[in-house]
């Protein structure tokens, strides 16, 4: 009985292998024909055929991020709210004590 059910497990999973595979192909196929139809649109229209393009710029992310001006003055100073009131020195840390170093 346990080979039995072994077996139909496996046939299981393959069809949900082949299944996923047929899946995959056509989508592939149906991009592809997407494709061809704008190529065939495009030689109808005159225009040149143009590829699909992913343009991707590395320092597009840190742009994100970098670039941004959070303050009203172009990001030099922060507002006066969020300064520190007063300089601060190492006795303003409470929640540390300094260690002696190992021998």
């Amino acid at each position: 009985m346990q080979g039995i059910f072994n077996f139909l497990v496996r046939l299981v999973l393959l069809a949900a292998g082949l299944l996923f595979a047929a899946s995959l192909v056509l989508a592939v196929l149906v991009l592809l024909a997407l494709w061809g139809l704008r190529m065939l649109w495009a030689r109808l229209m005159g225009r040149p055929v143009t590829p699909f393009v992913m343009r991707l710029d590395p320092r597009a992310g840190f742009g994100r991020f970098y670039g941004r001006q959070p303050f009203r003055d172009g990001g030099a100073t922060p507002p006066e709210a969020s300064r520190p009131a007063g300089p601060r020195s190492v006795a303003d840390v409470t929640d540390v004590e300094p260690k002696p170093p190992r021998d």
